[in-house]
């Protein structure tokens, strides 16, 4: 039966090369290894024609092109990546396993792989003999040089067959075209053309039947791949090689010693894939029985099952936004051999889909808006969960499908939409040829399950995308909160240091002695370096830990109280008081903690006296609570009191009616700061005042503690 040139193109388009199962069986295991590298994936693949020419085929689509236009094997292994080439490689096994490439005659092609792999050598060693540059190039070509006879034989199996088998000459280029309108040279050149490589690699392999007489002049990479067709093929003694030399200016010991090295290396590679060469001459083996339609069934879902399962693990290495959109194009673009692929998204209100921008058309995706309520088969396919079919010039077709068709330069569409139990994530858009449509449109299944492996991995995808974003919200917004905290504690000392200034402008006005305030000032502005670097360290550290510092708390009261009472804090009408005791009363931490603890707890016994009154600083010694030893301070006013509900959230963050982009930290602060010594914090408020109760860790022996009381001492009231 005779086909149109154009109507067998139209085949070559959707037709899957077969793949030696051997070498399939080696990529297999290679994959399935976790340290894989990409050299050995290299030089395994590069042992057959069908899978580098599939590799090569798809790295040089748009979907992945980048820039160069010339690339090797390596490269486009690279450009696939690991993740993609395991894809790949499963979804071919799986395919030839349970469609047998479309070769209802079983054919043997051991012949074919053992010509197409001594081609490869052969082109690779008259390339380095005449220093040709592009080696691998050469070997490439070599191995594709035939590539058209798989070609034809996945596009027309039941007519083309028989020639498969035929000598690689002349005569079958002639019975090919009589038969087809086109040959295998022709068809594998038209197939490299597709992949717009900077090469002559298809002229070589156009050219590799043309008498001798016509190349002399040819590219080095023409005359490489001739040359070496007709090595592989005779013996280095047979009559047919006379005179071929001279096309790459080669000699016949050269050439002699080409075909036996050839020999060996290809032996080798047989038995490395466990290939018979005693059968390589038998062209047909047994035709394997039909199956009955369960068995038809059985296998479609082992390969469906094997093909979405593939899939899932390959997005489950590609959590997040772009990277999996993409990682779910390409797979169905290589699994379903479609011509183009978008994503559509719904948008935050759930009432449109929109375009993602990643492929070929990112600006006008980016741009495309569709609402749900349009009506149009689009939103009905998202609406009702459904897969639907389009061609150009159906009349249901609305302006939405006339946009997409023009948009990805198609004459079909396939409406996928993305379903997670009963939620319509979005939509895979499916642009594909008439007779892509044919072949995909019997495969729902597949390509709702395949669907529904994507919307899950894009679900599980935005979940842990709004696990992140919580984390860094809750990041941020501690570093607000700690960076609201240094503001709020930076500015005691710096209020210090202003009041003080003040003071030093009086004193040296008057010309009376500025060394305490001096020192104070300085005191202030260390205090001011040591908050910065520390106060963001909020968590409570180990009693343990706190043994290495300790300080005198008496001390640290009577500095605190000497700040207010000479300086200008303190109003005229509020009078301070201090009350220690006896005995040195040592706690556990830092003296500037309790230094930030006191300041702020007078600051805010300042400002609940604004007619005036009293506050007073008492150490009530020491105290065991629990089996641990504390000292007991307290913080009182004579203001008139705090409200119960501000009382009920005290200690919480902004719970002040104070003005300022800090109110309220100041309270919120202190009781971090008492946490952080391992100490704790009351209060107690009605309308004769507010009282603040602090237990601190007492430095000492428990033993000793109560066995001496101490006194209280050194009342010193002081007022303004």
């Amino acid at each position: 039966m005779h086909k149109s040139n154009q109507s067998i193109r139209d085949r070559l388009l959707v037709a899957r090369l077969p793949v030696m199962p051997q070498v399939l069986l080696k990529l297999i295991d290679l994959c399935q290894r976790d340290d894989a590298g990409l050299a050995e994936l290299a030089k395994l693949i590069s042992h057959d024609a069908g899978m580098t020419a599939k590799i090569l085929s798809v790295a040089s689509s748009s979907a992945y092109k980048r820039g160069s236009r010339k690339m090797s094997l390596m490269q486009s292994l690279s450009t696939l990546g690991i993740e993609m080439i395991k894809t790949m490689v499963i979804s071919e096994s799986v395919f030839q396993t349970f469609n047998s490439f479309s070769n209802p005659s079983g054919l043997n092609l051991h012949g074919y792989w053992i010509h197409a792999h001594k081609t490869a050598v052969i082109a690779r060693e008259l390339a380095t003999i005449m220093s040709y540059p592009h080696v691998e190039e050469a070997y490439l070509a070599g191995l594709l040089h035939d590539v058209g006879r798989l070609v034809l034989l996945s596009a027309a199996p039941n007519e083309y067959s028989a020639s498969f088998m035929a000598p690689d000459d002349e005569s079958l280029c002639f019975s090919e075209s009589s038969l087809l309108g086109i040959s295998h040279s022709e068809a594998g050149a038209w197939l490299i053309e597709r992949w717009d490589l900077d090469s002559f690699m298809a002229d070589s392999v156009l050219y590799h039947h043309e008498p001798i007489a016509r190349l002399k002049s040819a590219h080095p990479l023409i005359r490489i791949v001739c040359l070496a067709h007709l090595l592989s093929h005779y013996r280095s003694d047979s009559p047919e090689l006379e005179g071929v030399g001279i096309l790459c200016g080669i000699d016949k010991t050269y050439m002699k010693d080409i075909i036996s090295g050839v020999t060996v290396q290809t032996n080798a590679a047989a038995v490395y894939f466990g290939i018979d060469l005693k059968d390589t001459d038998q062209p047909l083996v047994e035709s394997q029985p039909a199956r009955n339609r369960a068995t038809e069934k059985l296998a479609d879902e082992v390969r469906n099952m094997t093909l979405v399962s593939a899939s899932g693990q390959s997005f489950a290495r590609m959590r997040y936004g772009r990277e999996l959109l993409e990682s779910i194009t390409r797979s169905a673009r290589i699994l379903f051999n479609l011509e183009d692929i978008v994503v559509f998204l719904q948008d935050a209100d759930g009432q449109a889909l929109v375009g993602v921008p990643i492929g070929d058309h990112q600006q006008r995706l980016a741009e495309f808006s569709i609402p749900l309520s349009d009506g149009g088969i689009f939103s009905t396919s998202v609406l009702k969960r459904e897969i639907r079919h389009i061609k150009r010039g159906d009349p249901a077709m609305g302006l939405v499908e006339e946009q997409l068709l023009r948009l990805m330069g198609t004459e079909c569409l396939i409406y996928l939409p993305l379903v997670v139990e009963q939620s319509c994530l979005g939509i895979l858009v499916c642009g594909l040829s008439p007779l892509q449509a044919s072949e995909v449109w019997g495969g729902e299944r597949l390509l709702l399950s395949f669907a529904a492996q994507a919307a899950t991995s894009l679900e599980t995808s935005a979940a842990a995308r709004s696990e992140i974003d919580k984390q860094i919200a809750n990041v941020v917004t501690e570093h607000q909160d700690a960076s609201r905290k240094i503001i709020h504690e930076v500015n005691n000392p710096l209020s210090i240091i202003k009041n003080y200034l003040s003071i030093l402008d009086n004193k040296l006005e008057k010309h009376e002695p500025v060394n305490e305030v001096l020192s104070i000032l300085n005191e202030e502005l260390d205090r001011v370096g040591r908050i910065v670097g520390g106060l963001a360290e909020q968590q409570t550290a180990p009693r343990e830990t706190m043994k290495a510092e300790t300080a005198e708390v008496n001390g640290v009261m009577n500095d605190v109280v000497r700040l207010f009472t000479i300086s200008l804090f303190l109003p005229t009408s509020v009078s301070i008081s201090v009350r220690t005791t006896d005995q040195p009363a040592e706690m556990l931490g830092s003296s500037d903690l309790l230094r930030q603890i006191l300041l702020n707890l007078i600051k805010n016994a300042v400002e609940a006296l604004p007619n005036g009154g009293k506050i007073e600083l008492n150490n009530n010694g020491r105290t065991i609570r629990e089996g641990l030893a504390y000292i007991e301070l307290s913080i009182s006013d004579t203001g008139a009191g705090i409200p119960p509900k501000v009382l009920a959230n005290l200690f919480a963050p902004v719970s002040s009616s104070k003005k300022g982009e800090n109110r309220g930290l100041g309270l919120h602060i202190v009781q971090s700061l008492v946490k952080k010594l391992n100490g704790f914090i009351s209060c107690s408020s009605g309308e004769s005042g507010t009282k603040f109760e602090i237990l601190l860790p007492a430095s000492g022996d428990i033993e000793n503690i109560g066995s001496k009381p101490a006194r209280i001492v050194n009342t010193v009231w002081s007022q303004r």
